[in-house]
């Protein structure tokens, strides 16, 4: 799953995660400090730069990229095992680590989280009250690239009602599940008017 800041994916990744516990969560590891609240393990696995240039030396991750000036990155060892024991693991990671995933794993479900609007993404972030003005800014400015790249993705779902948005998601697990194709809305207008706004 991607999305740019502020459209909600977190929020429905720990509300389907709690009504679907059987798919497992992988946490990305990353370079940057830890934020107030996060906590190593659980929000992200937080590493030295050093470190993270040694694990990418070693091909140790599934995928990674550069999101907002920190790298982030998937573990082999976080994902490989999971799938090989024919459980699902759900990714929290951008377009460009999906466009990896995609590479290298044929068959997995993309899903792209849009906003309503780009009003709403604005006060999405606002109201989190954790990053700074410039933050914000740059997050909003990052979006548009985020939200060009919706088109990539199998399933573009709104997250407009989290209800209704979190329906579709759960739906989408139980096609993929099943063999069926998931039923994936594509928003070709909406994505227009989040890009030019």
């Amino acid at each position: 799953m991607a999305a740019p800041s502020g459209a909600g994916k977190s929020t429905l990744v720990n509300a389907l995660l709690a009504r679907e516990p059987e798919i497992v969560l992988s946490i990305s590891y990353t370079d940057r400090a830890p934020r107030p609240g996060e906590s190593d393990g659980k929000h992200y696995h937080f590493v030295t730069p050093e470190i993270f240039d040694a694990m990418a030396a070693r091909g140790d991750f599934y995928e990674y990229a550069i999101v907002l000036g920190d790298r982030k990155g998937t573990a082999r060892t976080a994902v490989e095992p999971v799938l090989a024991s024919g459980r699902d693991v759900l990714l929290e990671i951008d377009w460009q680590g999906a466009r990896q995933v995609r590479a290298v794993t044929p068959g997995c479900v993309s899903i792209f989280i849009l906003p309503p609007s780009r009003m709403e993404l604005e006060r999405r972030l606002r109201a989190r009250a954790t990053d700074s003005e410039a933050t914000i800014e740059r997050r909003l400015a990052s979006s548009r690239e985020e939200i060009s790249h919706a088109h990539e993705f199998d399933c573009v779902i709104v997250n407009d009602d989290f209800e209704h948005a979190l329906s579709q998601l759960q739906s989408i697990v139980h096609a993929v599940r099943e063999g069926r194709t998931p039923d994936c809305g594509r928003h070709e207008e909406l994505i227009e008017q989040l890009l030019a706004e």
